[in-house]
């Protein structure tokens, strides 16, 4: 770009977006836009190639519109060119919900957490290497594997992960080795980057220093704290607040019960403390380290159990466990070493005896040990658990609060959000959350209802609903406890956060392959435990077919043929649509938490286009089989326009019910609730019949003609009826159609347009899936 002449005046800003933060120095113009030269790159469809552009004139900065489709906004007006500076919040391409920028002055610098152990006071992790070794005077190659140079014995790891190379000069670069979960540097994922004195390397769970003339190792074991400073949280622009500068810190082995009213801003803040929906402002502290800053390496040592079970329920135990493991360890990780690991979390959660039952027919407290069992497996040193105990009895209320008790016993800090309070003894530390998001309480547990002076939990959840004068925060915040457990009870330094907040986005899955396969095994064995489906899956072609035979009869005749042509297109979309409608929606949960550690969208939506793909071209072919075969189809002279009429019939039919799959698909990733998809698969099915032809004349229908090219059954008519010549059996309007013609350009087209529908369906759901991701993961 152009450099300006300097504008000494104009201050030095920062211009923060999702994808990270842009240092603006006012010597020079800064362009906004889709194309990958610009300074600023926002990769969103609103978004124009150049969009905007950032000027210093005249001591401050003006953007200004160049003349976007969609237009540039600020204060949710459409602007052209207009003054900005700290605080100005620009979106781009929508007012409302287009990417967000925003402007805030450079913060005071603040020395980088941990640098190396210079700091070691500052961090639990870092306090102690636990291996220490000469500065190499080559490249030493890290991994799993026995031969490596540095083995880290860690399953997370690649066997060949890493190497740390020394130059000539004398400086050292780190270098990835195709890893799976990648390599780290200052909590940024790298693939070839210079390392020297006061940078983290971190690979897994270890963590690798240059500190004078050694090479120090730091093994994150679980024993690590957590310090939350200043966080909040705040919707419609800003208006309502759900999270209201929340601190705390929580100690290693820590277990910590989060408690509080409904919309008190216990979800808000789980999802903040992990990283699902960072909060606007305020600092999360993963031992010293800004969870943050370095979220794409510091996830993989979160687990995160949600309330919804993130299970495939027609498995087995040990089933869902080993196809987890497969997807997050490295694909170079053995069936002995993913099988040994798993069956260390089945004895450590106490299910021997359950390891072989579906995990349907679990009770809910197992099934909640199952759902931890799975987030175990990569040894997390941070769990959160939403409402585990939601539904279940008291007794097993109890035994899964002493199952995370000794889970933080053995090394992990573990934080709980719960609407109960029957055993909140066995937690070391309470959080209370006043409504409005604001911290009512912290301490420990047996303290809190003297506290708050009442003596049943009931009575003080009633008071805060109704006891709307009484400054809860405020009463805490000057309380001893407030001194006690949060402003003497952490000796990490505050650290100021300015403008919102940007999370480093995690490195993209490198084995979308690999993944692909595991997912088809997983999801076939699913399905096929599944008898209903399967049962289903098996009379519905059979059955469908069945009635276009007694529609049929013998050959295809002037009352037959339409009536024959139109079941099977029937046919064709309820086997396609029905199979998908239910597949993404069911699935939610588990996608998003798997999403959230590496899954890849892609890998994803193509393991259900190739199972329920394989299954719905099956069926159709036993629909048309079990439909025409042995009958006179009446076609021209016998001859289809390509293949044999059957033939032609039957690809015609399984594109269609592939593509009412896709559709299926797309109506799946739309609805919200599982229990609508059932009403918009007999309104799909409605559509089908009413705009495939049979019924209505579509061709030189203004609005109607071109609505009906977004359905699949149109073309795919179009297709069977240009291969019986159904204008020549069937003489009228309808069948005069220019898509029903015996030919071969019309019989493609057809069959293109199915195909065309069909991507065009799998992208939109594809996009439509972005939606129930972390944010975090949304460009990845």
């Amino acid at each position: 770009m152009a450099e300006r002449p300097a504008a000494p005046a104009a201050p030095e800003l920062v211009l923060e977006t999702e994808a990270g933060s842009t240092v603006m120095s006012p010597g020079r113009d800064y362009h906004v836009g889709r194309d990958p030269l610009s300074d600023i790159v926002i990769d969103d469809a609103r978004v124009s190639w150049h969009h905007a552009v950032l000027r210093p004139e005249a001591g401050r900065w003006t953007i200004e519109d160049e003349n976007s489709t969609n237009g540039t906004f600020a204060d949710g007006r459409r602007i052209h060119e207009r003054g900005v500076g700290p605080g100005s919040v620009i979106r781009f391409g929508n007012p409302s919900d287009g990417p967000c920028a925003t402007l805030v002055s450079p913060p005071a610098p603040v020395p980088e957490r941990p640098s190396a152990v210079s700091m070691p006071g500052l961090t639990g992790t870092f306090r102690r290497p636990t291996t220490v070794r000469p500065l190499p005077a080559r490249t030493v190659r890290i991994g799993r594997a026995a031969d490596n140079d540095l083995v880290i014995d860690d399953l997370v790891v690649s066997r060949l992960h890493a190497e740390l190379r020394a130059l000539p000069d004398g400086t050292y670069e780190i270098a990835d080795l195709g890893s799976h979960n990648g390599t780290f540097l200052n909590g940024s994922p790298v693939t070839v980057a210079p390392i020297g004195p006061g940078d983290i390397v971190g690979i897994g769970h270890s963590a690798l220093c240059l500190v004078g003339d050694q090479l120090q190792e730091f093994v994150d074991t679980g024993e690590v704290s957590l310090d939350v400073q200043e966080l909040t949280v705040a919707v419609d622009r800003g208006r309502k607040t759900l999270l209201d500068h929340v601190s705390f810190p929580v100690g290693e082995k820590c277990l910590l019960a989060v408690v509080g009213p409904s919309g008190a801003g216990k979800s808000t803040l789980l999802n903040a403390l992990t990283g699902q929906r960072p909060a606007d402002h305020g600092t999360v502290l993963y031992d010293g380290r800004d969870l943050y800053r370095d979220y794409a390496e510091l996830r993989q040592r979160i687990g995160l159990v949600p309330q919804d079970d993130i299970l495939h329920s027609q498995l087995t135990v040990r089933s869902a466990l080993t196809y987890a493991a497969e997807l997050r360890f490295p694909e170079d990780t053995v069936k002995a070493e993913r099988r040994a690991r798993v069956d260390e979390v089945i004895r450590e959660l106490g299910l021997e005896q359950r390891a072989g039952q579906p995990v349907h027919s679990l009770s809910g407290g197992q099934r909640k040990r199952v759902s931890v069992a799975l987030e175990l497996l990569t040894k997390p040193s941070l769990l959160f658990l939403d409402e585990p105990t939601s539904g279940l009895d008291p007794g097993m209320d109890r035994s899964v609060m002493h199952m995370l008790r000794g889970l933080a016993d053995d090394g992990r800090t573990v934080v709980v959000v719960t609407h109960s309070v029957l055993s909140l003894d066995v937690c070391d530390r309470l959080l209370v959350l006043a409504p409005g998001g604001r911290i009512a309480y912290y301490g420990q547990p047996e303290d809190a209802l003297a506290f708050f002076g009442f003596e049943q939990w009931p009575e003080a959840f009633e008071a805060f609903e109704h006891d709307h004068d009484r400054d809860w925060a405020g009463d805490y915040r000057f309380s001893p406890f407030h001194r006690h457990y949060v402003s003497e009870a952490t000796a990490q330094p505050r650290v100021p956060r300015s403008g919102p907040v940007v999370i480093t986005p995690a490195a993209r899955p490198r084995s979308r392959g690999a993944q692909l396969g595991t997912l088809v095994r997983r999801y076939t064995a699913a399905l096929g435990a599944d008898r209903t489906f399967l049962a289903i899956m098996i009379a519905l072609p059979f059955v469908m077919g069945a009635m276009a035979r007694a529609l049929a009869g013998s050959r295809l005749t002037q009352e037959t043929a339409m009536n024959a042509l139109l079941i099977l297109c029937v046919g064709g979309v309820l086997t396609g649509a029905a199979n998908a409608v239910r597949e993404l929606v069911k699935e939610r949960t588990i996608y998003q938490r798997e999403r959230a550690v590496g899954l890849s969208r892609s890998a994803y939506l193509m393991s259900k286009v190739v199972v329920l793909g394989a299954i719905t071209v099956l069926q159709a072919v036993v629909l048309t089989l079990v439909a025409l075969a042995g009958v006179d189809l009446n076609a021209p002279g016998g001859e289809g326009v390509l293949m044999p009429p059957l033939v032609e019939i039957t690809v015609a039919v399984a594109l269609l019910a592939f593509t009412a799959m896709t559709l299926g698909l797309l109506v799946s990733a739309l609805v919200r609730k599982e229990e609508v998809t059932m009403p918009l698969l007999v309104l799909l099915a409605i559509v089908q019949v009413v705009f495939c032809g049979a019924l209505l004349k579509l061709h030189g229908v203004p609005g109607l003609e071109q609505l009906s090219w977004l359905v699949p059954s149109r073309w795919a008519l179009g297709a069977m009826a240009g291969t019986v010549g159904l204008a020549r059996i069937v003489p009228g309007d309808l069948t005069g159609d220019p898509l029903f013609k015996h030919s071969a350009g019309v019989w493609l087209l057809n069959i293109a347009m199915l195909v065309v529908l069909s991507a065009v369906f799998c992208f939109a759901v594809s996009r439509l899936l972005r939606r129930h991701e972390p944010a975090v993961m949304r460009k990845s």
